[in-house]
């Protein structure tokens, strides 16, 4: 594998080589992150990636499209039916640039959104001051009850009444209960608002009804394809037919130029593989594992936000049981284990966000590995003992040795080998 990159750039090699023992020997519980089939990643490097496609399917601005437009339609007609939908765009490059797409089609410069607090559990691209969204747009923000880590739709509908948004933005990066899409729909229809539901997080769940679908409230819904969803790098649009040409125009040439014809492709090979009735077993074992992760940490001392968790995440505030230990020192600890996840804001946040409180975890890329609820007990003593002594560099290898040994008896794209 890999003969030809070998050859002529032996230092990209070297370091996807070391990527790949990377993945393969250590703990992946990244909330955002996932494992793509070898389907998906022979789909990425193919020649598709030869092609400029501007435009949509049969509608092309390039010669030459009939077969990429094949692709791109079994991306668009297994979205849709994934998530039964009426209208898919499935060109945008990330999911930034779908929730730009949609800013575009809905909003003109300067009028207000309503998107969840950043340091509640919010996105970037949900009205932060550093990002297009906020840059472009009169941003304001919601959030979750102190008390118990949870959206307060009553203040929620208080705020929308004050600021009037033209657009509400659903949808989160680090909250781990059920969004009650028809609570975020009754508030935009009072105050006169488009709704967007960002499911980036949750869209795998969503499509198999482990978690309720915002398709039949939302103006228009955004996501990821790779987190929950298991297929590459890249975003999707879903939205009803009287939006269609709105949104299309706003992807291109509104925000993109040619779309990513190997992407698309990997696309629709995830879709495909996401209507398949393992996907859905899959998705009820990554919340399984959830909620035994976080109830294991919590029965070792660790403070989970909300108590718990109803999908694939949980976020822990370590203030109450490691009061002097950071997020950044903490996710820096645990990678010289072998284990990998990210700092996070927390509610009631006192440290800046580059230090933060907090430790996001997710569990969608060690279940596609297949380890269960059991690897989760163990996971949580790991997570405790480093954590209790995170400048131990006796104890960090001897758990990333023991990390290690649990990774080579769940392996890791088995013909792929680190060499």
């Amino acid at each position: 594998m890999l003969e030809h990159l070998k050859e002529t750039d032996p230092d990209v090699f070297d370091a996807v080589q070391r990527e790949i023992a990377r993945q393969a020997s250590g703990l992946e519980l990244i909330a955002s992150e996932n494992f793509v089939s070898r389907a998906v990643l022979e789909a990425m490097g193919t020649v598709l990636t030869n092609k400029y496609a501007e435009g949509l399917p049969h509608k092309r601005y390039y010669g030459g499209c009939e077969f990429v437009d094949i692709v791109e339609d079994l991306a668009r007609e297994r979205a849709c039916r994934l998530f039964d939908a009426e209208h898919a765009n499935v060109q945008p490059h990330a999911g930034a640039q779908a929730n730009l797409a949609v800013y575009l089609a809905f909003l003109e410069p300067g009028d207000t959104i309503l998107g969840m607090d950043l340091s509640h559990g919010g996105h970037l691209t949900h009205g932060s001051r550093v990002n297009a969204s906020g840059l472009l747009y009169h941003a304001e923000y919601y959030g979750v009850r102190e008390e118990d880590g949870r959206i307060d739709y009553d203040a929620l509908r208080e705020k929308a009444r004050a600021v009037r948004p033209r657009l509400i933005v659903a949808g989160a990066s680090a909250y781990p209960r059920v969004l009650d899409f028809e609570a975020f729909a009754q508030v935009a229809r009072e105050v006169d608002a488009y709704l967007m539901v960002d499911m980036a997080h949750i869209a795998g769940l969503i499509a198999v009804g482990v978690h309720p679908s915002p398709v039949p409230w939302a103006d228009a819904v955004t996501t990821t394809t790779h987190k929950t969803l298991r297929g590459p790098r890249g975003g999707l649009i879903l939205c009803p037919e009287r939006h269609a040409k709105a949104i299309d125009k706003a992807v291109f040439p509104g925000s993109q130029g040619g779309p990513l014809m190997h992407v698309i492709a990997a696309k629709a090979v995830a879709f495909l593989e996401a209507l398949r009735p393992d996907f859905a077993d899959y998705q009820r074992r990554v919340v399984d594992n959830a909620r035994a992760l976080a109830e294991g940490l919590s029965s070792r001392g660790f403070h989970v936000v909300s108590g718990g968790t109803d999908n694939h995440l949980m976020l822990v505030d370590l203030r109450p049981s490691h009061p002097d230990l950071t997020g950044k020192d903490a996710e820096a600890a645990l990678e010289h284990a072998g284990i990998t996840m990210n700092k996070n804001t927390v509610p009631g946040e006192t440290r800046s966000p580059f230090v933060t409180s907090g430790l996001r975890i997710g569990t969608p890329a060690v279940t596609t590995r297949g380890l269960g609820p059991g690897e989760m007990e163990r996971i949580a003593d790991w997570i405790r003992g480093v954590l209790d002594a995170p400048h131990d560099e006796g104890l960090r290898a001897r758990v990333r040795g023991e990390v290690r040994e649990l990774c080579e008896a769940f392996p890791l794209y088995r013909d792929l080998v680190a060499v």
